[in-house]
Order: structure tokens, then sequence, then C-alpha cells
């Protein structure tokens, strides 16, 4: 940092020497000006009041010299001072330049693993959908130059198929929950590879949705990738004669790569050597928080009641010790989903067995608790409810039980047989990120589910877009045939709610309609 000339050591070294030339300049004009007066009074006529004058003279010349030298004294030790602040500032300032420096090395150390070596593809997309960071496996995977994809919006990097299914994922990312999901893709030259996708949020310090990390890893095993010529290659044919064997091996290797990665971005972000240790300690000791947002409903109704949403954060994300959500991924990757899980369903129901009847809305208010695959798939967890329920005393109609369309698609039996037997508990259930895949009509009649959440990528665009308007009609409808209540995602402006409104959505969540607030504030 470049400081003014006046307040550098060498400008106030210049000041104190032009000061003190002067000082003594002045002081040599006073003494030859009173040499010269004494030489007179001593060879002129011993008159009184000459004399007397030339007396005056002489003690008004010693008096403006003691001021001079005064003055000089005054300005040499405000200089002095000067120089002693510059001193101590250019100390400190060296001091942090050295500190900025050694953290820097630091911070290029670690980042080299993810930035040259790494073998999974990571890039940070801003709030606006612009790609701000980029590795070099994700620059290797698109075949595509820095300048390519540096600032460029990711319609433009990833093509408008990928990015929209990516889009579908941002009301989960602005909640602080990761979203992960599995594609194909296929390359220029034919192959197809499969692909998982993560995305992880980011927040920023004033708490407001930054952006998110998307990750992409090559779990394809070897006899999955084709191509046109591969296929006709005796190569080929042999390594798919060999898929069980080759096929087992590479999962292992993905899924240990996988690890190695969740573990490596684990003690980058949370500074977590041992991510399972931690989380289950978490879970122990209470060191989660419960937050809500309302789900509002559109209906002119007046004694419908107002629902929530629940969402849980780790006390180290409240305390901005660590990004919103960062340790979803990794209690997912531990397996300890199902055990956070329980931890929530029981906090909420031990809440709700405390709270006053109307602080909520109501009786018949209803508290959403989204649910991990692995949960899903836990068939001893209906049985875990059901005794929480009666532990509490708390209705089973008072807690709905979210799921993903994916959970869907991928675990179609684990679903059905969880939704039939959390029904029997009482509960209610919910079918989240509808219209993001396909499902059959059929399926969605054999799920009884009470409420269906469309999609927000799908609603975010209905002012802007009538196909994405005319999908969210056509959803309500098949929802409104079934005797499915309807629950639009991702809601973000009062011209959105008017819109919903118009077209007989039963409710509304987003930012728009309510910011994440912590449950202890709701009564």
């Amino acid at each position: 940092m470049q400081i003014h000339n006046k307040y550098t050591t060498a400008g106030v070294l210049n000041l104190l020497t032009r000061s003190a030339v002067r000082t003594y300049a002045s002081a040599i004009a006073v003494i030859a000006t009173a040499a010269m007066l004494i030489f007179t009074i001593y060879f002129t006529r011993p008159d009184v009041e000459w004399i007397t004058f030339l007396a005056g003279v002489v003690v008004a010349a010693i008096l403006a010299m003691v001021g001079r030298t005064s003055y000089a004294e005054s300005l040499v030790a405000r200089c002095s001072a000067q120089l002693t602040i510059v001193q101590d500032s250019l100390a400190s300032e060296t001091q942090q330049r050295k500190e900025l420096d050694e953290a820097h090395a630091t911070a290029k150390a670690r980042l080299h693993f993810s930035d040259e070596a790494l073998p999974v593809m990571v890039a940070y997309v801003d709030a606006d959908g612009r790609c701000r960071y980029h590795n070099h496996a994700f620059r290797k995977w698109l075949g595509l130059p820095p300048e390519k994809i540096d600032g460029r919006h990711m319609r433009d990097v990833l093509g408008r198929k990928v990015y929209s299914e990516m889009e579908a994922t941002v009301d989960q990312l602005r909640a602080g929950q990761p979203a992960h999901y599995e594609r194909t893709q296929k390359m220029p030259d034919g192959a197809i590879y499969r692909l998982l996708v993560q995305h992880v949020s980011q927040f920023g310090s004033d708490g407001k949705f930054a952006g998110f990390y998307l990750i992409l890893t090559d779990i394809t095993v070897p006899g999955d990738v084709r191509s046109r010529a591969a296929d006709s290659a005796p190569v080929a044919k042999q390594a798919q004669a060999e898929r069980g064997i080759i096929g087992a091996d590479a999962r292992t290797d993905a899924a240990s790569e996988q690890g190695m990665f969740v573990n490596s971005l684990a003690e980058q972000v949370t500074g977590w050597k041992d991510a399972a240790s931690r989380i289950i300690a978490s879970i122990e000791k209470d060191e989660f928080i419960l937050f809500f947002q309302l789900v509002r409903p559109l209906t002119a109704n007046p004694g419908q009641p107002d629902h929530y949403e629940i969402f849980i954060r780790l006390l180290e994300e409240e305390e901005n010790l660590m990004a919103p959500g960062a340790f979803f991924p990794l209690a997912e990757e531990n397996g300890l989903m199902p055990h956070l899980d329980r931890w929530v369903v029981t906090h909420v129901l031990e809440w709700l067995s405390s709270r006053k009847a109307g602080d909520t809305g109501g009786e018949d208010a209803i508290f959403f608790v989204k649910l991990a695959e692995a949960t899903i798939r836990d068939p001893n967890f209906p049985d875990f409810v059901e005794n929480q329920l009666q532990k509490f005393g708390v209705p089973g109609s008072a807690v709905c039980f979210e799921i993903t369309e994916s959970e869907l698609t991928s675990q179609r039996s684990d679903t059905l047989e969880f939704v039939r037997l959390i029904k029997q508990a009482g509960c209610h259930s919910a079918l989240s990120g509808f219209g993001r895949d396909r499902v059959s009509v059929d399926i969605l009649k054999q799920l009884p589910v009470n409420f269906l959440k469309i999609d927000g990528g799908i609603i975010f665009n209905i002012l802007r877009d009538p196909v994405a308007l005319a999908k969210v009609i056509a959803i309500n409808r098949i929802a409104k045939a079934i005797g499915i209540r309807t629950i639009a995602e991702l809601v973000e402006s009062d011209e959105t709610i008017t819109k919903l409104r118009e077209i007989n959505i039963d409710f509304a969540q987003g930012f728009g309609v309510s910011r994440l607030r912590p449950l202890a504030e709701l009564g």
C-alpha cells in the first residue's frame, strides 16, 4: 500500500531537516542583529532615549528567537510522533503482508489437489448461474479452454438440456439442502458415460444464497462405456462378457474415489478429520437447530391453517463457522442420515407436545419433514415414528413426511411400502420435486400421498415461459382428479403468488412467502 509523501519516513525526515535549517538561520540572524546593535550602542553618544530604544530592539529580537526556537521544538516533537506512527504502521503492514503470503501459500498448496490432480470434476456456479471456478478435470471433460467457461452462463457451458436438470434443484439449494442424482452423458464420439451429479449450496456472510458447487463423478463401469466403434469391436464384446467382474471392481473404485473426495472436501470445508464421529457427537449432544418455513394456503378459505416445513442446521453453521448444509453430504456418505432424521422427528414431536394450542395456526397445522433415501429404505423407521408419537402424545396428522420424486423413480417398491406404513400411523405424506422427471400417472395413483409439491424449477419460470405454466396447470388438474393437494415450491414474488391463485394451486412455499426462522420463535 502506498502512503502519501507527507506521512512517509523520508517525508518526515525532510520536514525535520528544513525546520532545523530555518531555525539555525533565524538564530544566526538574531545574533548578528544583536551584535550590530551592541556595537552601535557602544560607539554612539550615551543618550538615554537612544540606548533605551536600541535595548528594546535587542530584547524583541531575543524574544523572537526564543519563540522561533520553541516553535521549532514543538514541530520536531510533532514530526517525531508522526514518524513513530509511520514506523508502527509500516511494521504492522509488513507483518500483515507476511501473514497473507503465508496464508496464500498454504491455500495454494491445499487447492492444488482439487485444481490439478483431483479426478472428480468440480465447478462453482454463482446465484446468477455463471461459472466462477472450475478445476482441470471439469475443463478436460468438457473439452473447453478456460476462456470458454470463466464467467459464462452454465446454460452455454453445459447445454440447455443438462442445465435444465441442474436448474430444477435450485429450490433445494436455496434452502441449504444438497441435491444429488445420476444421469447419462453422450460424448461427441458416441461414447455414453454415467455421472453422479452433486450440488452443495454456498451462502454469503449475510446469509443469502450465493451459489453452489457442482460436483461430477464418473461412475461408469468399463463395460458400460459404449460407442458405435466399440460396440462392433471384439475387445468391447469381451469386456461386456466380463461385465459382472469388471463392473463390481469399477463400482468399488468409483465409490472409493467418491469417498476420498467427500472426506477431502469435508476437511477443507468443515475442518473435520473424522466426519462420522463428529456428526454422531453432534446428534448425541443436540448440537443441531430446527428452523421452519411457512407453507401458505392460497385458497380463500379463512379456516384453512398454515403449514410449515422443517429444516435442520448445525450449530457451527449458525456461528458462521461453516457453510449451511455442508454436513449433509458427509452424513449421507457415512450412512448417518437415518440417525439424523430420527433426531429431527424426536425433537419436532417434543416441541409439538409442549406448545400451546393455537400458537401455530391451530391444531390442524401440519409440519413437513423431508426424509433421506436411506431413511425411507429403513424398515424400522415407521415403527420408530409410531413409538415417538405415542411417547409425546402427538397425533400423526400433525406430521407430513416428504419424499422426492427421484426416490419414487429409483426405489418404487420401498417408497410405496413406506407411505403405506406411515399412513397406518396416521401421518401425512408428500411427494416433492414433482415434474422434474417423468412419473407415470398410474404410479401416482398407487401412491396415496396427501400433498404434491410441484418442482421449483418449473414454478420459477411460469411468469415468462408458457410451457412451464401449461405444465403446472396440467399437474394441478391431475392431482385434483386424484384427490391430492398441490404445493408450489420456490415461490419468490407476489406476481407468482397471484398467478398460482389464478390456476387454483392450494399452497405456496418459498422465500417470496417466508424466510427460514428458528422453530423456537413459532411458539
